[in-house]
C-alpha cells in the first residue's frame, strides 16, 4: 500500500507557501497567463514579465484587442515565443466565442491553443476547483523520489506513472493546494540537491530510505546540441539601419532581425554575406568591419552569429519581399527581437547612438 502523502504535504504548504499574485487571487485569466509564462522559465525571471503583462493586458478582452507585435514586445526576453502567440490566439478565440470566459474543465481547456495536459490541470484545479492533477517538472521530482520511480522521466511509461501517482494521491476537494504543494516542494526543498532533513515527506520517501535521491528522476543522456552558424549585417543608409521581419511561421515568427545568411562552419563569412544580401536586397553592399560575435543557446541548437557593418553603395529601392524598416538606432527598442538580434541592437545603441 502506497503512503498517503497529501496530509503532511498540505500542512507544510499551508504554513510555508510563497505569496504569488495568481495564487493569492486565483482568477482564471491570471492563472492561465502565469502557468504559460512559467513553462521552462524560472519564477524569479517570469515574475516581472507577469506583472508588466497584467498591467498591459489585464483581461482576456484586452489581450484579444492587442496586435501581435504588441504581444511579442511584451513577451520579449522570455523565449519560446509560440507561448505568447498561442495566448494571443486563444484570447481572440475566447473573446469572440465565449465572452472572454475560460472553460471550467481541464478537458475543455485543452482545446485552447497552447494548453496541454499540465496547463489544463493547473487552471482547472487552481481557478475552478476541479479534482484533477497537474504534474510539472518539480512535481515529477517529488513523486520520483517519494516512490523511487525507475522509469525514465521522458518516456511515455514514465509520464503515465507520474500522472497516475499524482492522481492516486490527490485528496478530493483540495486539488488546488495539492498540485501547488507538489510544485512548491519540488521548487524549494526537493530540488536537484534535496534538503531532505527539512522535507515534510522525508518519513515517506522511498528514495531517501534507499539512498537513491540523487538518481531520481531518471533522465536519459541528452545528445550534444548542434551549432548553427550565421552572419548578419548592420546595413547603414542615411544614419539609419535596416531590419527585416522574420516569416510568420517557424522560430521567432513575426519578430525583427538584422539581414543575415546561414553559414557552413568554416565558410568565408564576408563573401557569403555579400552574395546573399545583394541577392535578397537587390542592391550593392560594401561589407565593412566586424562588430563582434554573439552566441545564444536554444532548446535544440546553439547559434553563433558574426556581425558586420555594411554600407549601401547604390541608392536604389530594396527588392526584398519581406517587410522591412529603416530606423534610427534608438528606435530599435520598439520592435520585438530575439536574444541575438536584441544584443546586437543594444550594442548598436550604446556604441553608435543616433
Amino acid at each position: 500500500m502506497k503512503a498517503k502523502i497529501a496530509p503532511p504535504l498540505l500542512r507544510w504548504y499551508r504554513a510555508r507557501k510563497r505569496s504569488l499574485p495568481w495564487r493569492d487571487q486565483p482568477e482564471p485569466y491570471a492563472v492561465w497567463v502565469a502557468e504559460i509564462m512559467a513553462q521552462q522559465t524560472r519564477l524569479d525571471t517570469m515574475l516581472p514579465y507577469y506583472q508588466r503583462w497584467m498591467l498591459t493586458f489585464p483581461t482576456v478582452q484586452a489581450l484579444a484587442a492587442a496586435s501581435e507585435q504588441q504581444v511579442l514586445n511584451a513577451w520579449e526576453g522570455l523565449g519560446y515565443y509560440s507561448r505568447a502567440r498561442n495566448l494571443h490566439k486563444a484570447a481572440r478565440q475566447l473573446s469572440a466565442e465565449a465572452g472572454g470566459q475560460l472553460p471550467r474543465s481541464a478537458a475543455e481547456l485543452r482545446k485552447l491553443p497552447g494548453v496541454g495536459v499540465y496547463t489544463a490541470g493547473a487552471i482547472a484545479s487552481m481557478a475552478f476547483g476541479e479534482d484533477v492533477p497537474a504534474v510539472d517538472g518539480n512535481a515529477i521530482r517529488v513523486l520520483s523520489r517519494m516512490f523511487d520511480v525507475e522509469e525514465p522521466v521522458h518516456t511515455s511509461a514514465g509520464q503515465q506513472r507520474f500522472w497516475a501517482l499524482a492522481a492516486e494521491q490527490l485528496p478530493p476537494g483540495a486539488a488546488a493546494d495539492y498540485n501547488q504543494a507538489l510544485m512548491e516542494l519540488g521548487a524549494t526543498l526537493c530540488s536537484p540537491r534535496p534538503k531532505c532533513v527539512e522535507c515534510p515527506l522525508a518519513a515517506h520517501c522511498l528514495a531517501r530510505q534507499r539512498g537513491t535521491q540523487l538518481l531520481r528522476p531518471v533522465k536519459q543522456r541528452a545528445a550534444a546540441l548542434p551549432v548553427r552558424y550565421s552572419a548578419a549585417a548592420v546595413v547603414w543608409h542615411g544614419g539609419k539601419v535596416l531590419v527585416v521581419q522574420r516569416p510568420a511561421r517557424g522560430l521567432l515568427a513575426g519578430m525583427w532581425e538584422f539581414p543575415n545568411v546561414a553559414l557552413a562552419e568554416n565558410a568565408r563569412a564576408k563573401a557569403h554575406l555579400r552574395a546573399g544580401l545583394n541577392a535578397e536586397l537587390g542592391t550593392a553592399l560594401r561589407i565593412g568591419a566586424g562588430r563582434g560575435e554573439y552566441e545564444h543557446t536554444y532548446s535544440h541548437f546553439r547559434a553563433q552569429l558574426r556581425v558586420y557593418d555594411c554600407d549601401v553603395l547604390l541608392d536604389t529601392a530594396l527588392t526584398t519581399s519581406r517587410p522591412h524598416k529603416w530606423l534610427m538606432p534608438r528606435s530599435l527598442s520598439r520592435l520585438p527581437m530575439g536574444k541575438l538580434d536584441r544584443s546586437v541592437a543594444n550594442d548598436l545603441i550604446e556604441r553608435d547612438g543616433d
